[in-house]
């Protein structure tokens, strides 16, 4: 009867060595993949590369794409919106040493103030440490224009849209609906300006002056950085081409806001061109399928909802509240 409980008692002294045993091992891998973990999130993003044009050398010239519109609204496929990626794109591009230039290809209506500003930094800062010739497609207007202005050297089509040099800002009043309907609006506010964009009244002529200095004061950053970027006296911006009108590539060209008008194989040229690589190889920067964006997509998806509106690209989701660089059509 000893020699059972012993053998018992062994067995189950055997088994609590091994388990502790086990669970040590699997603290140590645990601990290693969330080091091995950490030490790949600290790696800063970077986009794949794709070949457009085959090159002699192991230079590059690098395309960095801004499309559509310019928002910290839109989603970004490696950082939380689209002007993170665009800061991704262009410091991956001035710190690769194999990048000689930059070809920033835009085709954009514009958008956001705020998110425009900001890329249009990143790309400042970018052209301080290479050439950063910009080449617009369809539409590189407002904010658009406002980006491409960061460049060394800008290139159009002659088709394209661009200038609409302006800010804007606006509202929708409801208040005959709302008599209409029989709903009247009940307002408890801090300040007088507090409901200032209330569509629910009229606006009173002391809101509207206070509201368009504010314009008028984006629109002065807007028209200054123009004049020092194209080289371009500011009055003549004021009274001229900077009232918001659309212009196409080769009226851009005609009054200085552009460098030269031609395809996109023409801004490879001037990129080799300026950066004196002439057997570069041009690659564009996009980011591939990678399980990881799935998941991150997967996380950041919205409850269902039923939403009624134009088909996408007519008419860009525009915030309440927000100035926007976009022209009026």
């Amino acid at each position: 009867m000893t020699i059972k409980r012993f053998g018992c008692l062994g067995l189950l002294l055997l088994l609590l060595f091994f388990s502790l045993l086990l669970n040590v091992i699997l603290a140590a891998a645990n601990g290693k993949k969330l080091t091995t973990s950490r030490l790949i999130e600290r790696k800063p993003p970077q986009f794949d590369e794709t070949t457009v044009e085959s090159g002699a050398s192991s230079d590059k010239v690098a395309i960095v794409s801004l499309q559509g519109l310019i928002s910290s609204s839109v989603a970004g496929v490696l950082g939380d919106n689209m002007v993170d990626d665009m800061k991704i794109a262009l410091r991956q591009a001035a710190e690769d040493d194999k990048v000689k230039a930059i070809i920033l290809h835009i085709d954009s209506p514009g958008g956001e103030v705020t998110a425009a500003d900001t890329i249009y930094n990143a790309v400042r800062a970018a052209r301080t440490r290479k050439p950063v010739v910009v080449y617009m497609g369809s539409v590189a207007a407002s904010g658009g224009y406002y980006v491409a202005c960061g460049g060394n050297y800008l290139m159009a089509n002659e088709t394209t849209i661009t200038g609409s040099i302006g800010v804007i800002i606006e509202t929708v009043n409801y208040e005959g609906l709302l008599d209409k309907i029989g709903v009247q609006a009940v307002v408890f506010k801090s300040g007088a300006y507090k409901d200032i964009l209330s569509g629910s009244r009229p606006m009173t002529p002391e809101e509207k002056a206070y509201v368009q200095r504010l314009v008028m004061q984006t629109y002065d950053k807007f028209v200054t950085i123009v004049a020092d970027e194209r080289r371009l006296p500011v009055d003549q911006l004021r009274h001229g081409i900077a009232d918001g009108r659309i212009l196409s590539g080769v009226d851009a060209l005609q009054d200085k806001l552009i460098d030269h008008t031609g395809y996109i194989e023409d801004a490879f040229k001037k990129a080799k061109e300026l950066a004196h690589a002439p057997d570069a190889r041009v690659v564009k920067y996009q980011a591939k399928f990678h399980l990881g964006r799935l998941f991150k997509m997967l996380g950041q998806a919205a409850p269902p909802t039923l939403e009624l509106s134009l088909p996408q690209g007519l008419a860009p989701r525009l915030e309440p509240g927000r100035l926007y660089l976009l022209p009026q059509f």
